[in-house]
């Protein structure tokens, strides 16, 4: 898959989104707004606005991130992540690589997953708004 280089998102996206989509750093928890975000719609990465997540599959895990129970169909890739040490599964967006979060095996049914995002690597778009175009992930 091609995929663009990590500093050639720098004019796209805001500091705090880039370190985390491209160097898979981690937002402080309970200092996404989308937390709170409740209204239908579509959650789309915040680098190449890939749709990766319907509202009705958000929960709130008590966690302080955004947490899924589902991705929407090859939204995203996963890969073992062994920063901690311990082995994790760590999953991007399929089209651009961007480091989303982790996905554990404590969630709610109906598939006991949680997708644990950071909201400064997703876009909220609300029902009835258009998707934005998905943006070109050239060749690094």
């Amino acid at each position: 898959m091609s995929r663009k280089a990590p500093q050639d998102w720098a004019a796209d996206l805001p500091e705090a989104a880039c370190h985390v989509l491209f160097d898979e750093g981690t937002e402080r928890a309970g200092s996404s707004p989308l937390n709170d975000e409740k209204r239908p719609g579509t959650f789309i990465c915040a680098a190449c606005h890939t749709p990766l997540f319907k509202h009705d599959t958000k929960f709130d895990s008590g966690t302080g991130w955004p947490s899924f129970w589902r991705p929407l169909p090859g939204a995203v890739e996963t890969k073992t992540d062994f920063k901690l040490i311990v082995p994790r599964t760590e999953y991007h967006c399929a089209h651009c690589g961007g480091h989303q979060g982790h996905v554990f095996g404590d969630g709610p049914a109906p598939t006991g997953q949680r997708y644990c995002n950071n909201g400064v690597a997703l876009r909220f778009i609300p029902e009835g708004e258009s998707l934005p175009a998905i943006r070109e992930v050239p060749e690094a």
